[in-house]
């Protein structure tokens, strides 16, 4: 069959030949892949700087974790798989699949979990979040980032604030349901006193970032206590856009009601990664067939998969292989 390989460790994948998979376990179907997403997880997982493979050993491996395509049955699924998706076939575990509706696109359909993943999961399961919650998406302007301030809104929140650089895209996500955006090209006391005056009109229960780095200092700082009670809140980290490290004053953490948590590969239990496939996909899902969730794609065919790998794609739009 034909698939999108990574033959050496940092290189960009290759259209080419690769053996068939076959179904081994009773718990697992081979899938007809139609269309399959790219995302950063995949390139970092590719290149073995993700902190799930950089221990691996490197061997010719087929792109991608997820994906959408047809059964041997005829039924339209979107699929998970650590095995790489970005292939004429692919065999998946059922508990990691979801019926697509009918009216839903495959393209939207192979796009929308992965990011479903990196804002729900956080929101039931790391904050758990509750309706009339003030929500504070850091670094929002990207895919994830769109999908967690309409997940934010359809969970109920009474206020959601959002962060980023890009002026057009802050502009889109009022749109899609952000009630107060912060530029991040203030310069640092503006930002944090930006940060400070919302807080105190409209206390923020939940943060969710997507960029850590020199932003979250500048929040946490802004969130920082004075000796007197303060309002309780949770910070969970999805990505690291900005830099993997940051320097957190000890004060913060004495002085404020906060949790700092992350969410990602390794950080749900069992049962909550199963509920992500039973429950939230599904639901998501039926949100983007009522318009309630929206999400934009940039399409492209498998065969030009080593030209478009590391090609620029617009900023809120997520990479759609064709296959």
């Amino acid at each position: 069959m034909k698939a999108a390989v990574v033959f050496e460790k940092g290189q960009a994948p290759q259209y080419a030949d690769f053996p068939e998979p076959k179904v081994i376990q009773e718990n697992e179907a081979l899938v007809s892949v139609k269309v399959a997403s790219i995302k950063n997880l995949d390139k970092a997982r590719a290149s073995g700087k993700h902190y799930s493979t950089e221990n691996n050993v490197h061997q010719p491996t087929i792109v991608g974790s997820d994906g959408a395509g047809y059964l041997e049955n005829g039924s339209k699924v979107y699929f998970f798989s650590k095995k790489g998706t970005v292939a004429e076939k692919v065999v998946a575990d059922r508990k990691m699949m979801v019926e697509i509706p009918e009216d839903l696109d495959f393209s939207i359909a192979a796009a929308l979990p992965n990011a479903v993943m990196g804002s729900a999961m956080a929101l039931r399961f790391k904050v758990r979040m509750q309706p009339g919650d003030v929500v504070l998406v850091n670094g929002a302007t990207g895919i994830t980032g769109r999908i967690a301030v309409q997940i934010a809104k359809l969970y109920g929140a009474k206020k959601i604030i959002v962060t980023g650089r890009n002026q057009e895209s802050l502009q889109v996500l009022r749109e899609l349901g952000a009630d107060e955006v912060v530029s991040l090209q203030l310069n640092d006391e503006d930002f944090k006193e930006k940060i400070r005056e919302i807080h105190r009109k409209t206390p923020i229960d939940v943060v969710l970032d997507y960029i850590w780095g020199h932003s979250v200092e500048m929040i946490l700082s802004a969130f920082k206590g004075d000796g007197t009670f303060s309002h309780k809140m949770k910070l969970v980290t999805i990505g690291e856009m900005s830099g993997d490290t940051i320097q957190l004053s000890s004060q913060i953490l004495r002085g404020t009601d906060i949790q700092i948590s992350g969410s990602g590969l390794g950080s749900w239990t069992q049962e909550e990664y199963a509920l992500l496939f039973s429950e939230i996909i599904p639901e998501m899902f039926q949100a983007a067939v009522d318009g309630k969730i929206k999400i934009e794609t940039e399409e492209a065919d498998i065969k030009n998969i080593e030209t478009v790998w590391n090609g620029e794609i617009q900023t809120g739009k997520r990479l759609v292989i064709r296959i």
